[in-house]
């Protein structure tokens, strides 16, 4: 196995980091970008929370990758390339990689967490894979970087734990096309996506009762602290997780307690927070099984398989691709 590492510069991630720190915290309501809770720490303390029992998804996903790995791969052609946009640990890469009992010419991550990558490759080292991939960068700027190395033989693309949850629908309108784009005839997506389900169960799954959650979305708070300068007090905010049922998500938020002011240096801001104003730090769309089935055909992709877990209301479902790709006037959203 041959370990190659591409990734920008240290200061070019801090330099964004500051720059939509500034941005989001600047608008109404104030916000700030979900991607950057997965620093180190950030991502460890996701790891925890896949494990809590009150987390359903990384367990129902990863025994439907289990039970449906030779499915997923036996339409691809060889050599095969299997590429993961925000690969966390990667033991659900390598659950799909030992079950299917095929030989992966390569690996790609892509994540924007050095941690998650470094963990990933360390999992994915002992398998029977050429060559391995890190790429630290945001996924738009991983599929770009994809499209222009990609090899021969046919492509999967992973993107899974419901990630895609985390956009909007017109960014995730946006994000799928990007991903068929990327994408010739003979390849595939997986998309992992968690579906509607009581809202009693979804509050428990964002705001559990050991608190890992709250730790986790407080955790982007100190971040901000330690890398850009801020002086956030992490007692003065509290976690909320809130079920918008017309929308249909779930968000995180973080509430002053308290009137407050915080400076942030490196993005040249200083913000008064009044008593219960919140910063909203992540949003996760629930789907039901049909309807991320026809967002994805809006988008170019093409039905191959669904599977679902019922139980735990999530669905794995494979896509392939049309002849052509969608141009960027088919009602993409900008």
């Amino acid at each position: 196995m041959t370990l190659v590492t591409c990734a920008p510069a240290e200061r070019e991630i801090r330099e964004l980091f500051a720059l939509e720190v500034g941005e989001y915290l600047r608008r109404t309501p104030r916000q700030l970008p979900s991607k950057y809770l997965y620093d180190d720490l950030g991502s460890s303390l996701f790891n925890s929370i896949c494990l809590l029992p009150w987390y359903h998804v990384t367990r129902a996903e990863s025994t439907l990758l289990a039970r449906h790995a030779r499915e997923i791969v036996a339409a691809l052609d060889r050599p095969l390339s299997i590429a993961e946009l925000g690969c966390g640990s990667g033991d659900k890469l390598a659950t799909l990689v030992e079950h299917a009992a095929e030989d992966v010419a390569r690996v790609s991550l892509i994540d924007i967490s050095a941690s998650a990558l470094e963990m990933a490759g360390r999992r994915i080292e002992p398998l029977r894979v050429l060559d391995v991939v890190p790429h630290r960068s945001r996924y738009e700027d991983g599929l770009e970087w994809l499209d222009r190395h990609r090899g021969d033989g046919s492509m999967l693309v992973l993107f899974l734990g419901s990630n895609i949850g985390n956009f909007d629908p017109p960014a995730a309108h946006q994000m799928l096309t990007q991903i068929r784009r990327s994408l010739r005839p003979g390849d595939a997506l997986l998309l992992g996506t968690d579906l509607a389900k009581p809202e009693r169960d979804l509050l428990l799954a964002y705001d559990d009762p050991l608190q890992v959650t709250a730790a986790f979305n407080r955790n982007l708070l100190r971040r901000i602290n330690d890398d850009l300068g801020g002086t956030f007090d992490l007692d003065g905010f509290s976690h909320c997780a809130v079920w918008n049922e017309a929308s249909r998500r779930v968000e995180m938020h973080l509430v002053s307690r308290r009137r407050q002011t915080v400076v942030v240096r490196t993005a040249g801001l200083e913000i008064t927070f009044k008593p219960d104003e919140w910063i909203w730090t992540e949003s996760s769309y629930k789907y039901e099984p049909g309807g991320i089935v026809s967002d994805a055909a809006r988008a170019g992709l093409v039905l191959s398989q669904q599977w679902v877990d019922e139980s735990a209301g999530f669905a794995l479902t494979r896509f392939s691709v049309q002849t052509a790709s969608p141009s960027r006037s088919s009602g993409e959203s900008t």
